[in-house]
C-alpha cells in the first residue's frame, strides 16, 4: 500500500514555486482581512482617514505648543508626511505579528507556505497606506504646496518602508508562535518607536553628535526621505549618513527576518 507523507515544510526552489502556486490563497487572506477589519463599523473604511487625520491634528498641536520649528511647511503637512510611513509600519508590524496565531486553525491542519500569512497582512496595511496617502495629497492641495522634483524618488522610500515592515513582521510573527509574550511586547515597541521617530521634528533638529544614534531606528531615514520627496526645501534635506545607516538596518531586518522565519517555519504547526 502506497504511503502519503506530508512534510512540515519544503525546501529549495519548490518552496518558492509553492508561493506562486498559492497566490490565490494570498489574495483571499488579504481580502478577508480587509473585510474583517471594518466589519460592523458605522463609518467603515473611512476609519483609514479618520485615524491619521486625528493623529495629524494632535501632533500639529503638540508641535506648535512645543514651538518646534518646521520651516516654511504648515504643521499639518509636516506631520502628515511623517505619519504616512510610520502608520504603515506600525499597523503592518501589529497585524503581521499576530497573523500566524490568528490563523492557527488553518496552519495546524493543512500545508501551504506560511510566508503567505504575514505577507497578506502587510498588503492589507498597505491598502490603508494608500488611503492615508490620499489625505496627504489633499493637504498639499489645500495649502497649494507643489511637490518638488524629488517627488519622483518617493517609490524608493515606499519600497524601503515595505521592506522594514515585512522584515520586522516576519520576526514578530515567528517569535509570537513560540512566545505569546510578544503580544504584550509589540505595543511597547510601537509606542517606543513612535517617540523615537521624527514625527514632529526633523533629524536636523537633533544635536549632531546624536544623529547617528537616532538613525539606528530604520524609520528615521525613511521618514526623512518621505519629507524630502514630498516637501523638499532646506529644512527637510536628507541627513545622508543617517539614511545610509537606516538603509543598512532595513537590509539586515529583511534578510534576517526571512532567514529566521524559514528556519522556524517547520515547527509552526506543532507549536501553535
Amino acid at each position: 500500500m502506497d504511503e502519503l507523507i506530508i512534510e512540515a515544510g519544503r525546501a529549495g526552489r519548490q518552496y518558492w514555486r509553492d508561493l506562486w502556486h498559492y497566490r490565490e490563497l494570498f489574495l483571499f487572506l488579504a481580502w478577508r482581512d480587509l473585510l474583517v477589519r471594518y466589519k460592523q463599523t458605522v463609518v467603515g473604511v473611512a476609519w483609514s482617514l479618520i485615524r491619521p487625520a486625528l493623529a495629524v491634528f494632535l501632533l500639529s498641536m503638540f508641535g506648535k505648543a512645543a514651538k518646534l520649528h518646521m520651516g516654511h511647511v504648515p504643521a499639518p503637512l509636516f506631520t502628515s508626511c511623517a505619519l504616512l510611513p510610520w502608520q504603515f509600519f506600525a499597523t503592518a508590524l501589529s497585524e503581521s505579528g499576530n497573523s500566524l496565531v490568528n490563523n492557527s486553525n488553518m496552519i495546524s491542519k493543512v500545508y501551504f507556505p506560511r510566508l503567505v500569512v504575514p505577507a497578506s497582512s502587510v498588503i492589507t496595511s498597505f491598502v490603508d497606506f494608500l488611503i492615508t496617502a490620499a489625505l496627504v495629497m489633499l493637504l498639499m492641495a489645500w495649502y497649494q504646496f507643489l511637490p518638488p522634483v524629488t517627488f519622483w524618488l518617493l517609490p524608493i522610500f515606499i519600497v524601503l518602508v515595505f521592506a522594514a515592515s515585512f522584515g520586522a513582521g516576519l520576526w514578530i510573527a515567528a517569535l509570537m508562535v513560540k512566545y505569546r509574550d510578544f503580544r504584550f511586547i509589540v505595543p511597547f515597541i510601537v509606542q517606543y518607536g513612535f517617540l523615537a521617530s521624527p514625527l514632529v521634528l526633523a533629524t536636523s533638529d537633533v544635536p549632531e553628535r546624536w544623529r547617528l544614534v537616532w538613525s539606528l531606528n530604520p524609520m528615521v531615514g525613511i521618514i526623512d526621505g518621505f519629507r524630502w520627496c514630498l516637501l523638499g526645501g532646506e529644512k527637510n534635506l536628507m541627513y545622508w549618513p543617517g539614511f545610509a545607516l537606516s538603509l543598512l538596518s532595513v537590509t539586515v531586518l529583511i534578510v534576517s527576518g526571512f532567514w529566521y522565519f524559514r528556519k522556524t517555519e517547520r515547527t509552526f504547526a506543532d507549536v501553535i
